[in-house]
């Protein structure tokens, strides 16, 4: 029996990263200064990408790719219920009608069969974006979009929030980590307590293209640059432009610094959490608990470990949990359901498939730091109460 509470996520703090952080506050800068920097090229440079951009949390990365993208209001672009909301306000903010598409009721993905459906029943370029999301730590098929995209003409923005460390396999057999770029235009990551790399609030938005970087650059700073080869005329040392109506999207030197120690430990990180998956895969077979599905192609970042359970056992599972300070958790209620987006006229019945995975779902406890023993009382808990 564990007598301390166990979340479904949880940060790993270390001495270095402690470490880090106090020595960035002993340092002159606290913002705009080396370490963030040095912080978006090791980030890049472990992706494959050419151009990382940090920012203040994963939503901002969002928004900053819309405003990249020129998202006006009007715009149609297309993302998956079963995410957090700010997958789809990022491009709201904007003004953009969100249409949202049904998801693959293995991967829960967003179901590229039903996104071509609803591609080829618009003349082409109706859609200006599509934003996918690596839901749990499972990459999509971005060479299959990237082939629509060019059929159909809209851009890829891949919410990678959950995925960092993930990769699939495309038709040449390359292993592609999320967050390379390979097919998308745009990439966004977050840095949330829960994530992989925790940086408290934080987050990045990746590219192989420079100008979409030097626009998501520019509106991170109130859309303002002293870049010598942007400016209209030039002063002196001190002469800087406001180019654009920016944000204040800056991340700090300290958050630079953690997310610098917490990326050195990213590899392991994603490793254990598949332990902890397979862990949970052997413990389940068998059993009213239907474990995630995953290709043999594709590797796993394993952000959430989601099970599903018959519908009328779940609340009870959920109650069951708590009261033995096992704190799972639903995700994610559909966003098309949300009282803010059923004012445009999304209903429950649009997404069955979405819909039906809400009622069935739960994510158990998955974080490196898991022990043994507390994921084994996780495991002992959930097959008592079906047993009960």
């Amino acid at each position: 029996m564990i007598d301390h509470p166990i979340s479904y996520g949880h940060q790993l703090i270390t001495e270095e990263d402690i470490a880090a952080v106090v020595e960035a506050l002993k340092s002159d800068y606290m913002t705009q200064g080396p370490r963030i920097v040095e912080f978006e090229k090791t980030f890049a440079d472990y992706l494959g990408c050419s151009y990382a951009c940090m920012v203040s949390n994963g939503t901002a990365a969002l928004h900053l790719c819309a405003l990249a993208l020129g998202i006006k209001p009007g715009d149609k672009v297309i993302t998956t219920p079963i995410t957090f909301v700010a997958s789809a306000n990022g491009f709201r903010y904007l003004g953009a009608e969100i249409v949202f598409c049904d998801i693959d009721p293995k991967t829960f993905l967003l179901d590229l069969d039903k996104l071509e459906e609803i591609l080829k029943a618009s003349p082409k370029g109706t859609y200006k974006a599509v934003v996918p999301v690596d839901f749990a730590g499972y990459p999509i098929d971005e060479e299959r979009l990237r082939a629509l995209s060019r059929e159909y003409g809209f851009a890829i923005v891949v919410d990678a929030c959950h995925a960092p460390g993930a990769w699939f396999t495309d038709s040449k057999g390359r292993r592609c980590k999320v967050g390379a770029c390979d097919y998308a235009d745009l990439t966004c990551f977050s840095f949330h307590p829960v994530k992989h790399i925790a940086t408290g609030e934080g987050g990045a938005v990746t590219t192989n293209n420079p100008e979409l970087y030097k626009r998501v650059s520019l509106y991170r700073t109130h859309g303002v640059t002293k870049d010598p080869a942007l400016l209209t005329r030039n002063e002196g040392g001190w002469y800087y432009e406001m180019q654009e109506l920016g944000y204040n999207y800056r991340i700090t030197e300290m958050q630079a610094a953690l997310g610098m120690t917490q990326l050195k430990r990213l590899d392991w990180s994603v490793a254990r959490r598949n332990e902890i998956a397979r862990r949970y895969d052997a413990a389940f077979e068998g059993s009213e608990v239907v474990s995630p599905y995953r290709a043999d192609d594709i590797y796993h970042a394993f952000h959430l470990y989601m099970i599903r359970v018959p519908e009328e056992k779940r609340k009870g599972l959920y109650d069951f949990l708590r009261a033995r300070n096992i704190f799972s958790q639903v995700l994610y209620i559909p966003a098309h359901l949300m009282p803010y987006y059923r004012q445009f006229g999304w209903k429950e019945g649009d997404f069955p498939v979405a819909e039906d995975y809400y009622k069935h779902c739960l994510a158990l406890p998955m974080f490196p730091s898991l022990t043994d023993e507390e994921q084994e009382w996780v495991i002992e808990s959930v097959k008592a109460f079906f047993e009960k």
